[in-house]
């Protein structure tokens, strides 16, 4: 039998749905009610959730931005599960091809960006800014490139919140297009880098453009 030591570690890189959550400018606030108390009477506590399908840790499916793209549950489980590396960028503003070349090592197929993003969880900060970590255009057409599967980062967009404000945010559009799943709002804080294994579950909320995800690195 093996020892303790033989146990893999379980690294929970969630973050929690709440009210405190912070959310994308113009997503409805997030509710949660309770529609049945035992405290009042009632046989059973049960809850009611009214969320953004992209609020906290989330997947983003293709048809997000893409109008014929793969919705929810057409994407493969073994995009979403399966060995996956931690690339650490503590001082950068914005993510570029250059970053990636130079730390990602060849034959990643999902690549998560840890980055000074996640000192805001630390921070329990419960506002949304402006001025977060990005991924550049350049970089996207690189995970393109080296056949990435499902790029993650640690804020709620990896396109520059500029990217947003007069047309479709162009790094998305050049992962998604190329179905590259995109996952955002991950909490690297306690994470060191190098290689984990992925278990990315996003609820399948219908035929959506994405969903809330439980995400979880294993540690061997």
């Amino acid at each position: 039998m093996g020892s303790t030591t033989d146990m893999p570690i379980y690294h929970d890189i969630t973050v929690p749905v709440s009210p405190e959550t912070p959310l994308w400018p113009g997503d409805g606030p997030v509710r949660v009610e309770m529609v049945a108390d035992m405290a009042k009477g009632a046989p059973a506590n049960v809850s009611r959730l009214c969320l953004s399908s992209h609020t906290g840790t989330h997947v983003d499916a293709p048809f997000h931005f893409i109008r014929n793209g793969k919705k929810l549950p057409e994407i493969p489980l073994d995009t979403l599960i399966g060995p996956c590396w931690v690339a650490e960028f503590p001082d950068l503003d914005a993510v570029d091809a250059v970053d990636l070349e130079a730390t990602v090592p060849v034959g990643t197929e999902r690549l998560l960006l840890k980055t000074r993003n996640s000192r805001l969880w630390d921070e329990k900060r419960s506002d949304f800014i402006t001025d977060y970590v990005f991924v550049t255009p350049a970089a996207a057409e690189w995970i393109v490139r080296r056949g990435i599967r499902l790029v993650g980062i640690d804020y709620l967009s990896l396109d520059a919140y500029s990217e947003y404000v007069e047309s479709a945010p162009s790094a998305h559009l050049t992962l998604l297009r190329n179905e590259v799943v995109i996952l955002e709002t991950v909490n690297l804080s306690g994470i060191a880098e190098g290689r984990y294994q992925l278990i990315c579950l996003p609820l399948l909320a219908g035929n959506g453009d994405g969903a809330p995800a439980r995400v979880v690195l294993v540690e061997e």
